[in-house]
């Protein structure tokens, strides 16, 4: 078990993690990406040397360096650098295009932009004002013009730079989550946060002094940041595998020798949807990290496979506040609140309710910065989301008589499809956006993989005859992939207040009728 008193609370942040890991494991490895490996030793003075390129062109302490990388070490290079410099790293979806990634990269701001060669395509889909930087730098083969910006070739590592003198409460990273009424939200991370999340979950997993944790997941979420922190606070190694694939996962699982592992829920259908195989039984893994994987499906893949499973409850603006140890919580449940943290479940007046109502999911932590510290630019929201000094994370879930909690479902008009969180505003945006459609709404409807499809409902103007494929077609280069809707469906006018609003939860309750127009049965495949 990690032990939070064997670093002082002035010392969680970045600089002295990396520093700290070196001190102690040396040599050991510590990162493996593609054909690049950094040990323990050499990660504090990767991170002072990308800090001294980013000084040289101009960035300082609190300036933003914005990137968009797929799983390589690249990513996590200019992560680090950014903390050493006391910048603020904001990793940014790959599959961000359009109006959303305008959004981002203008909310945020920043003075750098990097990118690697397979996305330079998606800041075509940006207005030249939107991309407002000094600098634009490509990973790989990709340099030229860009719009109305030259890119050039990302330098080569600059001269090492001291660490800056940063806080635990200084914003290490911001990384956006969706919106559910408006754009998405930049949630600013502080370094300390990073220090718990690594901390809890190393230990709920069981992660031990030499494990290989190995992780398919995106480095520009938290669940795959966090395992950089589980590995360099443990003496562990993060193996990062380019992206997830079904079809090669336990094979990759064995050749790793990986000892722990990470999914999203519904990655589990996906794995359980193959046919049983000898390599899901000849690996070494003794826990996966799968947040919101059904019970019946969480027990048939600890059956299938023998690895303890945790679940739990933890956001990008938390930390992993509700679950327990790999294996000890009852499938279906998210377990009880973790030490350190603290959950009520209240009604719409923030009163709290008795136990097994259904109410909004509200958490406060003892810890100073183990939460996130608000929406970068946006005050409101943050007063909003932290009013009465708890964060209202909008999931509605139940707590049981045993202090146990169960989710029930998302009070906030956001889909999640695949493990991201789709704004269902961002996706009107585009629809509104076609001549032909006067009004849409986008919704969630269930999927055969227990997790949320994107469905719209659209109101052509002027009765103009608009075919489902050319929507989509539409859509493509204006929205990530993933949130481009499956399902549509045509209606004359949508059912809404006296007021004008529009009633979601009426087109939610009819779901997929035979009138649904469905893009994966109609064979219209999507062009990345």
């Amino acid at each position: 078990m990690l032990d939070p008193a064997d670093t002082l609370p002035a010392d969680r942040t970045v600089p002295h993690m990396l520093r700290r890991g070196a001190e102690r494991y040396g040599q050991r490895p510590l990162l493996r990406a593609g054909d690049e490996a950094w040990s323990f030793a050499e990660a504090p003075g990767i991170a002072a040397r990308a800090a001294g390129r980013f000084a040289a062109a101009g960035v300082g302490p609190g300036d933003r360096v914005a990137m968009m990388c797929g799983n390589r070490a690249a990513i996590l290079e200019c992560i680090l650098g950014c903390a050493w410099l006391g910048a603020i790293a904001v990793p940014i979806n790959v599959a961000s295009r359009g109006l959303q990634l305008r959004h981002i990269l203008g909310n945020s701001a920043p003075r750098i932009l990097v990118v690697e060669a397979a996305h330079v395509a998606a800041l075509a889909t940006v207005e030249a004002d939107g991309l407002d930087v000094a600098h634009v730098w490509t990973v790989g083969d990709a340099a030229g013009a860009l719009g109305a910006v030259a890119a050039a070739p990302m330098p080569p590592l600059g001269e090492a730079v001291p660490p800056a003198s940063v806080r635990p409460g200084d914003t290490f990273a911001i990384l956006y989550t969706s919106g559910t009424t408006g754009p998405s939200k930049g949630v600013c991370c502080p370094h300390a946060q990073y220090f718990w999340w690594g901390l809890i979950t190393a230990n709920l997993l069981g992660v031990r002094d030499g494990d290989v944790l190995t992780t398919p997941l995106p480095l520009f979420h938290s669940n795959a940041l966090n395992a950089f922190f589980q590995a360099l606070l443990s003496g562990s190694t993060l193996v990062v595998l380019p992206r997830f694939s079904v079809s090669t996962f336990w094979d990759t699982l064995i050749e790793t020798r990986a000892s722990v592992t990470y999914l999203l829920g519904a990655m589990v259908p996906m794995l359980l949807s193959r046919a049983v195989s000898e390599a899901e039984r000849t690996h070494r893994v003794r826990s996966v990290l799968a947040p919101g994987v059904p019970g019946d499906l969480q027990r048939r893949f600890v059956a299938r496979t023998g690895i303890a499973v945790a679940d739990g409850y933890g956001s990008t603006e938390t930390n992993y506040v509700i679950g327990g140890t790999a294996g000890s919580i009852d499938p279906g449940s998210m377990g009880p609140v973790v030490a350190g943290f603290h959950a009520r479940v209240v009604d719409e007046d923030d009163n709290e309710m008795a136990p097994g109502a259904a109410g909004e999911l509200m958490l406060r932590a003892d810890e100073p910065f183990a939460f996130a510290t608000g929406y970068w630019g946006m005050p409101e929201r943050t007063v909003e989301a932290w009013r009465n000094l708890w964060f209202h994370t909008g999931d509605r879930v139940i707590r049981d008589a045993d202090d146990t909690f169960r989710f029930v479902d998302r009070m906030k008009d956001a889909i999640r499809r695949r493990g991201e969180n789709i704004s269902s505003y961002e996706v009107e945006q585009v629809l509104l956006s076609h001549p032909d459609i006067a009004t849409a709404a986008a919704y969630p409807a269930r999927s055969e993989l227990a997790e949320d499809e994107v469905m719209a409902a659209i109101v052509v103007r002027d009765g103009r005859p608009l075919e489902p494929e050319a929507i989509i077609r539409f859509c493509e280069g204006r929205m990530p992939y993933f949130a481009i809707p499956r399902y549509l469906v045509f209606d004359p006018a949508l059912p809404a207040t006296e007021n004008g609003k529009v009633q979601k939860y009426k087109l939610i309750e009819r779901g997929i009728t035979p009138q649904t127009w469905d893009r994966e049965k109609a064979g219209v495949v999507l062009r990345r």
